[in-house]
């Protein structure tokens, strides 16, 4: 028979706790890290990582790797909560408190009492909010709306924002003491395109669980599905790789998931090489249009005594710098300067411009 020691049981607990996250790269093993050292605490914790990044993931998990871990964990999204009503489901309501108020309603922070609440999209929460907020933190007590007392609790309190919050105090949409208040023990979680290493696992991952979910054979992806998931920017994170698997299990017709499987991400990829193309070529002709030749700096409708040029010269001299501008294209040039193109081509090669090619 083994004897686990309480250091050897909080150990295999972590253990579990964050064995569903996946992934092996140096900054998500930062992040786990991380996350293990502030679930032994009862401080409070701020997650910060852009939308998709698997933030309830690791809320779950820290709660699950705490002392609190036999508590509930009550999950808050503050950015869906109606205007109207998210004082009442934060920290309840008496009973005539206004007229739906049929019973006394309890709200989620004594929902959670003795375990954790993890407040996600923390920056969406009101003004008037946050000062209710801060007083659970301070005084570890709610003020349900309507009711002449207040009622205490013990609450682990996770948050997690895709914002910056010090900008949101910038501006005056959230409080700086609330601020300090939930970022005692930080911990920031690395976008999917900052964890290169772990998209292929991911993507496996995801290719198991659904084709088990959806009674299919297990598939595997060919070399170029994969360098096409590493290519790609992943604005959309975890969350968005998941979908984009499921969508490319379905579509694909073999026994290997190929990079056509993955048509949304071919076609934002060449999207984006268009893009691209375009800015360079923008950029480009900027620097063209700042590189004007010497002999062009001073050219006017008049000469040195004033007398005014001739229209012949003023024209060979637009048709010179055009077609060093626009690099002999000729199109382009006709366009510029608003004449046909037999006419572009008699008069270039009248002034023997397409001898200098």
């Amino acid at each position: 028979m083994v004897i686990e020691s309480n250091r050897e049981k909080s150990a295999n607990k972590q253990t579990d706790a964050f064995g569903s996250i996946i992934g092996k790269s140096e900054q998500m093993m930062a992040a786990v890290k991380l996350a293990r050292k502030g679930a032994l605490t009862d401080v409070p914790i701020l997650l910060e990582g852009e939308s998709g990044v698997g933030k309830e993931i690791f809320a779950r998990a820290i709660h699950k790797a705490s002392n609190r871990a036999e508590k509930p964990i009550v999950v808050v999204n503050c950015g869906a909560l109606p205007a109207n009503l998210v004082e009442s489901i934060l920290f309840g309501h008496a009973k005539g408190a206004f007229t739906d108020a049929k019973d006394d309603h309890s709200g989620k922070f004594v929902d959670a009492n003795g375990g954790t609440i993890f407040l996600d999209e923390i920056g969406e929460l009101p003004l008037d909010l946050q000062v209710k907020l801060l007083r659970v933190l301070q005084e570890g007590e709610v003020d349900p709306v309507g009711s002449a007392s207040t009622v205490k609790v013990d609450v682990r309190v996770i948050s997690a924002t895709n914002k910056k919050l010090d900008t949101l105090i910038k501006s005056g949409a959230f409080r700086e003491d609330l601020y300090y208040r939930l970022n005692v023990f930080p911990v920031p979680l690395p976008p999917l395109n900052k964890r290169a290493d772990d998209i292929q696992l991911l993507t496996n991952y995801f290719i198991n669980e659904i084709c088990a979910r959806e009674n299919r054979p297990i598939k595997e992806l060919t070399t170029n599905a994969i360098m096409l998931l590493n290519s790609y920017h992943w604005p959309g994170n975890v969350r968005q790789l998941e979908n984009v698997v499921l969508r490319a299990v379905i579509l694909s017709e073999g026994e290997m998931i190929t990079e056509k499987d993955f048509p949304q991400i071919l076609a934002d990829i060449e999207q984006m090489d268009n893009e691209k193309k375009q800015h360079n070529r923008r950029t480009d002709d900027l620097i063209k249009s700042m590189e004007i030749p010497e002999e062009f700096h001073n050219i006017c409708i008049y000469d040195g005594n004033a007398d005014v040029h001739s229209i012949d010269f003023i024209e060979k001299m637009m048709i010179k710098y055009a077609y060093l501008r626009y690099d002999g294209r000729m199109t382009e040039i006709a366009k510029r300067l608003a004449i046909g193109r037999s006419t572009l081509y008699r008069k270039v090669e009248e002034m023997g411009l397409l001898d200098d090619k």
